[in-house]
């Protein structure tokens, strides 16, 4: 076996934790901390949720180029490890240049003070980071 492919378990856990302690744990708690106002924690949430959407970039960019490095790999949506790589990419293709710009542009008009319309952009980024835990352990059971 390929010691590239070994090296893809730590990364998927990584990813995996990174995204459950920050999105299902950091997020809301913050906001429990006395002291921590709506907008104090919407500027966390802000710097937080950019920060790990450049992290999770390089490990998608890490997995793919193990994948493309290891013949045994398969990397066609044909495959059950090559459909959840592509899940994971579209993933945070949609996370990346449409729902965390519009995430961020909605908390800085709170932070200024006005009051955007609802909207249901937090429960569709909580229901893909759902999806996406669950790939990424999916793609590890896969891996060992």
């Amino acid at each position: 076996m390929n010691v590239l492919k070994y090296m893809l378990i730590p990364v998927v856990l990584f990813w995996a934790g990174f995204v459950s302690a920050i999105s299902f744990f950091e997020a809301w708690l913050k906001f429990r901390a006395e002291g921590i106002t709506r907008e104090t924690g919407l500027r966390i949430g802000k710097l937080i949720f950019t920060s790990l959407n450049k992290v999770e970039i390089v490990f998608l960019a890490l997995v793919w180029i193990v994948v493309f490095s290891t013949p045994e790999l398969p990397r066609l949506p044909s495959s059950t490890p090559g459909l959840l790589l592509w899940a994971l990419t579209m993933i945070m293709t949609l996370e990346t240049f449409w729902l965390t710009p519009r995430l961020t542009r909605r908390a800085t008009e709170i932070i200024q003070g006005s009051t955007p319309p609802p909207s249901k952009l937090h429960l569709l980024f909580i229901l893909l980071e759902l999806i996406k835990v669950t790939v990424l352990i999916a793609f590890y059971g896969l891996l060992i």
